[in-house]
């Protein structure tokens, strides 16, 4: 990423539909720091793209080679 552009900030809704999830388990992993998260205001939580990334490839499993 470059230096000079902050990283994109995500909100809980969206991160919940980019992982397929609830936005009530996305809240609880922040609040159990499953997952990076940044407080914009008083109520407002944004999350780093780079958290969802990281999770995802956290949790991708490789493909099996084909057996011949």
């Amino acid at each position: 990423m470059n230096n000079n552009q902050p990283e994109k900030l995500l909100r809980v809704s969206e991160v919940a539909e980019r992982l397929g999830l609830r936005v009530a388990t996305i809240r609880a992993w922040v609040l159990h720091r499953r997952i990076a998260a940044v407080r914009v205001g008083r109520r407002a939580i944004r999350i780093p793209l780079s958290a969802v990334v990281q999770i995802i490839q956290a949790g991708t499993i490789p493909a099996r080679e084909e057996r011949r």
